[in-house]
């Protein structure tokens, strides 16, 4: 990857022997090794069997979990915060999985639509709950940077699955949010 990153460098029409670029091939491939480290983990280790039994039925929510991902068009950053409600069914996960689970799919390249759906299926498969919520509201660089460049924009994806897609359910999951 570093030279790769060497040769984008040259082709913008830099020199790589300018002091502040000697190092920058090494430095973008080490950085973007680590914003996309989701692709080196599994549901099963970032879970680690943290599941633990449970007779509540009452939601579970973890809100404004920060998440930073990159644009699979323009692998340029949106930067952004998930929320994630379920229902439990005899179990419930450790509350930091929520958010390990939200990195993991974060640190790929992504689009906002399929990493909401990513994040409220893998809760679903591991924790076997009623149902599961997953919104997410992010601003993308390659909107704000390039192109229409609006930089107030703000998106929002839902994803609701099992009995969040009853209304009461949402709407109790939504006024929980706010």
């Amino acid at each position: 990857m570093k030279d790769l990153f060497a040769q984008i460098i040259q082709q913008m029409g830099e020199d790589l022997e300018r002091p502040g670029l000697v190092d920058t091939p090494q430095r973008a491939a080490k950085a973007y090794q680590y914003l996309t480290k989701g692709y080196a983990q599994t549901v099963e280790e970032v879970v680690n069997g943290a599941l633990f039994p449970s007779s509540s039925e009452d939601m579970v929510i973890v809100k404004d979990i920060e998440l930073y991902s990159m644009c699979e068009h323009h692998m340029l950053p949106f930067i952004g915060k998930a929320h994630v409600g379920y229902l439990p069914q005899g179990k419930v996960l450790g509350l930091s999985k929520v958010a390990r689970i939200v990195d993991m799919y974060s640190r790929r390249l992504q689009i906002q639509e399929e990493l909401s759906s990513q994040i409220a299926n893998t809760i679903m498969d591991v924790t076997e709950a009623a149902g599961v919520a997953v919104i997410i509201e992010a601003k993308h660089l390659c909107m704000m940077m390039r192109g229409v460049e609006k930089q107030n924009s703000l998106m929002r994806t839902s994803c609701m699955l099992g009995q969040f897609r009853e209304e009461a359910t949402r709407m109790e999951f939504l006024s929980l949010i706010k």
